[in-house]
C-alpha cells in the first residue's frame, strides 16, 4: 500500500502497537521503506554536551541502543527501514523532513502532556497534522 513510511520516535511514547500497524500499511511490500526519525532537541544537545561531554555522536549512539527493542520487532516483521538522527527542534525539523522528502505517509504516536486538557492530540502531533499535506496517520 504505502512505500515510503515516516515515523517520527519519541522515546517518551509507546510504540508497542506501532510494528503490527507497519506491516498493514506496507502489505509486506519488500519495496516498502519505514524511515523512523528521531530529533535531537536543542536543550538536550546543550545540556548533554556541557554537562555530560557528550557529542551529537555520542547522544545518537546511546538512542540507537535504546531503540533496538522497537527495531528487533521491526526486523522480526521482515520490515524494510532506516534510523535516522537529527538535532535541532522538533516542529521545525519535521517539517523540513516532510518538505524535502515525498512520504506517502507519516505515522505519528501521541502523548498529551496533561489528560485533563480540551486537546485530543500532543503538542507536535497536533502541529505536524495540521501543516503538512502528506497524510498523517495517528496511533494511539
Amino acid at each position: 500500500m504505502y512505500k515510503k513510511i515516516l515515523l517520527p520516535y519519541d522515546f517518551t511514547n509507546t510504540f508497542d502497537n506501532v510494528p503490527d500497524q507497519l506491516v498493514k500499511l506496507t502489505e509486506n511490500n519488500d519495496e516498502a521503506v519505514i524511515t523512523v526519525l528521531n530529533i535531537v532537541t536543542d536543550g538536550e544537545m546543550s545540556g548533554d554536551v556541557r554537562f555530560n561531554g557528550k557529542s551529537f555522536s555520542g547522544i545518537t549512539k546511546e538512542r540507537a541502543d535504546k531503540l533496538k527493542p522497537f527495531t528487533d520487532k521491526l526486523d522480526e516483521r521482515g520490515l524494510n527501514y532506516e534510523v535516522r538522527f537529527e538535532a535541532g527542534r522538533v516542529i521545525t525539523e519535521l517539517l523540513k523532513e516532510i518538505k524535502e522528502n515525498e512520504y506517502d505517509i507519516v505515522l505519528m504516536s501521541n502523548r498529551r502532556s496533561k489528560r485533563e486538557i480540551k486537546h485530543v492530540l500532543g503538542h507536535v502531533t497536533h502541529k505536524i497534522a495540521k501543516r503538512v499535506n502528506t497524510p498523517v496517520m495517528i496511533i494511539k
